[in-house]
């Protein structure tokens, strides 16, 4: 797996590429000079969380056939204060689905995302803690 990241302007907007020629913006906050135009590199983890969880997830309730018609993710991380490195040490996942879903598989399905599956999770699960919730929505 590689990727690429090109210096877009004379500040800290960069393009990255992956194997898969698509690009993201990344940027840094404002109050070092950054311009907003793109995420920064600590959300782009936790979208990384939410997106490997939530791939796992959709993965294993299609085998075990149910119906997703929605699958929102909201991932809220807490870090270090006054740290540097400033890491995550709290991190809470919330699944929201729509479908034709049984309560039992969409939780034993989160379960094994988060707690076996998901790289993601198996590399931030090293500083900070992470639990998870979902709602099956009507």
């Amino acid at each position: 797996m590689k990727v690429e990241l090109k210096r877009v302007d004379d500040n800290f907007h960069f393009k990255a590429v992956g194997s898969a020629g698509v690009e993201v913006n990344i940027d840094a906050a404002e109050s070092i000079g950054g311009v907003n135009a793109g995420a920064r590199p600590m959300e782009l983890m936790l979208m990384s969380l939410g997106a490997c969880s939530s791939i796992d997830i959709v993965q294993i309730l299609k085998k075990q056939k149910q119906e997703i018609k929605v699958l929102n993710v909201s991932v809220d991380g807490k870090r270090e204060a006054d740290k540097i490195p400033s890491l995550f040490k709290e991190i809470e996942i919330h699944f929201s689905l729509k479908g034709n879903l049984e309560e039992r598989k969409v939780k034993r399905a989160v379960e094994l995302s988060v707690d076996k599956y998901c790289s993601a999770a198996a590399i931030l699960n090293k500083t900070a803690s992470i639990k998870y919730s979902f709602k099956i929505e009507k």
